[in-house]
């Protein structure tokens, strides 16, 4: 599976102009790609103002990546603020390679720390996504903390974790951790998109990676605004599994 890591500084608030900036991104890939995946409120950044910038499962800033998935044929992850009554959720689309939405999934972890929890509700469901016949279990950001919401996952056998982010500078170092364990623990491979920049209250790094099921780091860009370009081996995933059966002894009590 060849995958696109979208690393990029999003514009505060900006809308339109993180489009532009995407836009100007995507002339330098000039190959396939079977997934381009973005980071966390890829539109916005981190804001705490959803009520201003939402958009809908069916409409709205969904239209842009749509067209993006259909121009290139390739499946999309990425990051926006889906309305739904009252409640707003930091949410993760993903659409296939015609730009139909397959999954969407809330963040079950808003970041308390930041008084995320204040301005988005928390999502109840796991959600495991078919992408080209990879199971994949998907989770933004601050679900990285919590291995309980992981664990369920590698029970169910996923191939593949993704995780996307807005992850800052300051505690980068328990990114990279926490990423490879995951990996380690699940025996799935890792990949996860972070962002650059700044925002008004924060600073970041990137360091979007790659970490296999054995937790070997694949790939890490650090403070670059690129699209890098990676493959995974999905077979590996078997093997590892088959010659370190851990998987087998989960006991969730």
């Amino acid at each position: 599976m060849k995958i696109g890591l979208v690393q990029y500084n999003p514009k505060w608030e900006d809308i339109e102009g993180n489009k532009a900036e995407i836009k100007n991104l995507l002339k330098e890939i000039t190959s396939d790609t079977d997934l381009l995946i973005f980071p966390e409120l890829t539109l916005t950044g981190f804001t705490m103002n959803p009520e201003k910038y939402c958009s809908s499962l069916k409409t709205g800033n969904i239209d842009f990546f749509t067209a993006i998935a259909k121009e290139r044929g390739t499946n999309i992850v990425f990051g926006d603020i889906i309305a739904d009554g009252s409640d707003f959720f930091n949410t993760l689309l993903l659409l296939d390679r015609k730009g139909e939405l397959k999954n969407h999934y809330f963040k079950i972890h808003p970041f308390s720390y930041g008084e995320e929890n204040r301005h988005y509700s928390a999502g109840k469901e796991l959600i495991i996504a078919n992408i080209d016949g990879v199971k994949t279990g998907l989770s933004i950001c601050y679900d990285l903390r919590f291995p309980e919401l992981y664990r369920f996952y590698g029970k169910q056998r996923v191939d593949l974790l993704i995780n996307i982010a807005n992850w800052p500078i300051t505690r980068i170092h328990h990114w990279r951790a926490l990423l490879r364990a995951r990996a380690i623990e699940n025996q799935a491979f890792v990949v996860a998109v972070n962002r650059t920049g700044n925002d008004p209250h924060l600073q970041y790094n990137g360091c979007s990676s790659v970490f296999s099921p054995m937790g070997d780091e694949l790939c890490c860009i650090e403070d670059e605004v690129k699209i890098h370009l990676t493959e995974i081996d999905l077979g590996t995933v078997s093997e590892v599994r088959k010659k370190f059966p851990f998987l087998e002894d989960i006991k969730l009590i």
